[in-house]
């Protein structure tokens, strides 16, 4: 057999347009689905069947468990949901990607995809040039759709024909024909895999060609099947590497529940693929999937008797997949507690300390679901105005804290830690947001993320001038200047003012959708409260200079707080409009509305 390294390039290449094919397709369905995806989420009980059955939908969604159990890994990370949570939508997670083998059996042995290919093109393409951005998801999903079977068919046309190289057999069936060490050989093969190229659903399709072809028996098929279920588990725990103990517990279930389910299957393999083939001939009647791999081997060429055992062979692989994910479900889910316990004494939580002051939503990785990173940074917000608020409250603490005590000079260099943590929070969810906006999002959703870089700004800012406040205190100190109660009196009213608008701006942010104008008009009524005290003060404190009510040093420095406070209200407003326009879009959705507030948003950013 004459097969040269451009035949195997054009392998690997057929493997990678089947992969891209299914991430485009992933992407789509999470693009038009986006916020019920969302919803769904945010639905998840405590209820283990509710857990099971999100687990179950979401990665029937997106098409990958790999994805969904990143996204776990993410929401125990950002403390959504608890790991005994986590562990039940990763049990309905491996059951959901069963989904993705039974499309490509049915799909590519019993329906002659390629006659449907160019028409689905021809569908498809156009809806990329709709201005209805759910059509534009929808196109994509079905250019993702049509990639992954012509991937499918290149595979199928490059790899080898062993039928005209015995020798290759006679190799292949030395690895066969071991029994028990054959399994593991080949439970091995389909474990490094799927731990290369991180899709169990693209190792099942490249294993379903190898079984169709002829290289290998149904039940070493079905033991590298076994092992690409175990393989999938590297990518969460890669996700969980940059999270907190949380998330790095959560993958660790994950990988243990896949483990003790591989460990099961193994001591019952033969058994149960014999049950498997039992089903597939007997009960479905698909045909055997054991015959193909002689047939193949004594030289049989009989077109239709193939095409029959190859889809017999399919449909028997799938429901290895799907009836032993079944059964590790129904023998696992009664362990969820004792799953928790291990993992916990296995992964020691680190101290509260340690993790004061990590971001709490977001992690260094993005989620699998593009559209749901979005839900994560908007917590993330809310956390970070809810830090600051508290930042506020400190200034206002240290208005009346004596100055040049124990209490002022820790109180004032917290400020100053806060400060900096705030700075480090706006650069560290502004990277994440741009990471997540060059991902294949919907246009609605770049907008959003558009305003969420500007509430970001807006909130640091605020951050900005509560540091400004107490350092105009330290310095009223170094001249030794003093304020009289009648400027204690009228910079508490101010802050007083400044902190309702503040918190209802983060009552606002951690709600946005269900932000209503009513919320807003409190917000703007605030601030038209601050714009006149702040006038009214400043009048005043020309006057009281004049009448030496207080010297003109403290009064100067009465007049850089009020001013500053009076910053804080047009800061926290600043924020207020961007949430109002989100609202407008919500409500009247147009093109040309949108591409006027993107092109206000961005300015401002």
């Amino acid at each position: 057999m004459d097969y040269s390294f451009l035949d195997f390039l054009a392998l690997l290449g057929a493997v990678c347009l089947f992969l891209y094919g299914m991430k485009v397709m992933s992407e789509g369905l999470q693009k038009a689905a986006g916020n019920r995806l969302r919803s769904i989420l945010s639905a998840m009980t405590k209820n283990t069947f509710m857990g099971v059955m999100t687990g179950m939908i979401i990665t029937a969604l997106i098409q990958s468990s790999s994805a969904s159990t990143v996204m776990v890994v993410s929401f125990v990370n950002a403390g959504l949901m608890s790991l005994e949570q986590s562990m039940a939508v990763i049990f309905g997670a491996n059951l959901g990607t069963t989904l993705t083998a039974w499309i490509v059996s049915i799909f590519g042995f019993k329906v002659n995809m390629s006659l449907f290919m160019l028409p689905l093109l021809a569908i498809a393409v156009p809806m990329l040039f709709m201005k209805n951005s759910q059509y534009k998801s929808i196109g994509e999903f079905l250019i993702g759709f049509v990639f992954l079977f012509m991937g499918l068919d290149a595979i199928s046309a490059n790899v080898p024909d062993l039928s005209k190289s015995p020798e290759i057999f006679q190799s292949l069936q030395a690895y066969t024909s071991m029994g028990f060490w054959s399994m593991l050989i080949f439970f091995g093969v389909g474990l490094v895999v799927t731990i290369v190229i991180q899709s169990s659903a693209a190792t099942f399709a490249i294993v379903l060609i190898m079984a169709t072809k002829g290289w290998i028996p149904f039940d070493m098929s079905c033991a590298m099947v076994l092992g690409s279920n175990l393989g999938t588990t590297i990518t969460p725990l890669l996700a969980s590497l940059g999270g907190n103990t949380a998330a790095k517990k959560a993958a660790a279930g994950h990988l243990l529940y896949n483990i003790f389910c591989a460990i099961l299957m193994i001591a019952a393999f033969f058994p149960f693929v014999d049950m498997i083939v039992w089903l597939t001939r007997d009960v479905f009647s698909f045909g055997d999937p054991t015959t193909l791999y002689d047939y193949t081997k004594s030289g049989g060429s009989n077109a239709t008797m193939i095409a029959d055992m190859q889809f017999a062979m399919s449909m028997g692989m799938s429901l290895y997949h799907t009836v032993y994910n079944i059964f590790s479900l129904l023998i696992m889910v009664w362990f969820t507690k004792q799953y928790v316990q291990m993992v916990n004494f296995l992964i020691k939580s680190k101290k509260k300390e340690e993790e004061e002051f990590q971001l709490k939503y977001i992690s260094g990785g993005l989620v699998g679901a593009a559209e749901l990173n979005i839900m994560q940074a908007q917590r993330e917000i809310c956390v970070y105005a809810e830090r600051v608020e508290r930042m506020l409250g400190m200034v206002k603490e240290l208005i009346h804290t004596k100055t040049g005590t124990v209490e002022f000079n820790e109180l004032y260099t917290r400020i100053g830690k806060y400060e900096d943590i705030s700075d480090r929070m706006e650069i560290e969810i502004a990277n994440y947001l741009n990471r997540v906006v060059d991902g294949r999002l919907s246009y609605s959703a770049k907008l959003q993320i558009s305003t969420m870089l500007n509430f970001v700004s807006e909130i640091e800012s605020i951050a900005d001038s509560c540091n400004n406040i107490a350092k105009t205190l330290v310095r009223k100190e170094e001249i030794h200047a003093h304020f009289t109660q009648y400027n204690y009196d009228n910079i508490d009213t101010m802050l007083k003012y400044v902190s309702e608008a503040m918190t209802n701006m983060v009552a606002v942010l951690c709600d946005l959708d269900n932000a209503t104008t009513e919320d807003l008009m409190r917000n703007y009524n605030k601030e038209r409260e601050i714009n006149n005290f702040r006038n009214l003060c400043r009048t005043e404190n020309i006057e009281n200079i004049n009448q030496k009510k207080y010297p003109y040093q403290a009064g100067i420095f009465y007049l850089d707080i009020i001013c500053e406070a009076e910053k804080l209200g047009d800061f926290i407003v600043n924020v207020i409009d961007g949430v109002e326009e989100m609202i407008k879009r919500r409500k009247n959705p147009d093109v040309q509305s949108t591409v006027k507030f993107e092109q206000e948003v961005l300015s401002k950013s």
